[in-house]
């Protein structure tokens, strides 16, 4: 192996390309372990790294691409030997370090993940980022103490990559799972994911509302922010808990205290990048076992080439992507 296929972008002044080219093994990055990329995944990340102002990528050339799984082609760390199948997501892959949409890369030992039992590769990238942050929001809610019997569990962006795995997930352990979405044309779908009532987008981000509104939600998994996160909170029941993982309608939160010291509702900030190892492990042990919703990773995913993987880049950045998009290398 000479040379592999990679999806460069390169900025010029505030001119940027994207462009599928031949790299060789010097290309890439320092790390202690290199892997042969078998899939890859699409999220609103890696639709930021691949424009002029998307605020993620400081260095070009660079590969972008958040998430990968593959195989270990060789490893100078003693916890990996070459054949074992891995993820690696989060950390600085596809932010500081050369990314997954590569048909090799390498990364640090301490990045990796052995692939669960129970899990494919293109299942782990079907989950990728998006799917972790989203088992990431269920397992905390758990453990704030949220089950079926606590009441309705609302999901908002429910189209998007972290919302659609997160109703997936929690219809699959028993939830009545209310999603919000800005697109009627997906409710279909969101039924199929195991949503059991849809609202709109506009019904859980109202331009104006009490901070005590009527309490409606036991736990609330919000990948979006801003006023809908506003919104949440002062619905949320007495003793609920809102997980926060976004910021996609506004970094800004518009609220009082009155949610946290009259209600006790908690609010989970949720951060998959930096989430210590041994947490990972464990979640992505329950993606493979009692969080594993089978509908969503054998019917509801669209995959697509190295080739196609810019106009999906921009799609993502426009809302046109709905479920989880996989990257075949």
């Amino acid at each position: 192996m000479n040379t592999f296929r990679a999806l460069v972008v390169d900025k010029k002044e505030e001119n940027v390309t994207i462009n599928i080219e031949e790299l060789s093994l010097d290309n890439l990055p320092e790390g202690d372990v290199l892997v042969k990329v078998h899939y890859s995944s699409v999220n609103f990340k890696d639709g930021l790294a691949s424009i002029a102002n998307g605020n993620i990528v400081t260095s070009y050339p660079f590969v972008p691409g958040i998430d990968l799984a593959g195989t270990v082609v060789s490893s100078t760390s003693s916890q990996f030997t070459e054949g074992d199948e891995v993820i690696v997501t989060s950390y600085e892959l596809g932010v500081s370090h050369f990314g997954g949409f590569s048909e090799y890369a390498r990364v640090p030992a301490g990045w990796v993940v052995p692939l669960p039992k129970g899990l494919t590769m293109r299942e782990a990238m079907i989950y990728g980022t998006a799917g972790f942050t989203a088992a990431l929001s269920v397992q905390r809610l758990q453990a704030h103490g949220l089950t079926p019997e606590s009441g309705p569990v609302l999901v908002t962006g429910s189209t998007g990559g972290v919302g659609s795995v997160a109703v997936s997930m929690l219809a699959n352990l028993g939830f009545d799972v209310t999603a919000s979405t800005g697109k009627e044309s997906e409710h279909d779908f969101l039924h199929t994911l195991g949503a059991k009532k849809i609202v709109s987008r506009e019904a859980v981000s109202p331009e104006k509302f009490r901070p005590l509104d009527k309490q409606q939600w036991a736990g609330v998994v919000d990948p979006v922010g801003g006023n809908t996160l506003a919104y949440a909170l002062s619905t949320t029941k007495y003793g609920g808990a809102v997980a926060v993982s976004g910021l996609t309608g506004g970094h800004k939160l518009n609220t009082t205290v009155f949610p946290f010291i009259l209600r006790g509702v908690s609010l989970l900030g949720i951060d998959s990048v930096y989430c210590p190892m041994d947490e990972r492990l464990q979640v992505w042990e329950r993606m493979a076992t009692d969080l594993k919703p089978e509908k969503l990773l054998n019917d509801l995913v669209h995959e697509i080439s190295l080739e196609e993987l810019p106009e999906v880049l921009s799609n993502i950045l426009q809302a046109k992507v709905k479920g989880r998009t996989v990257v075949k290398l």
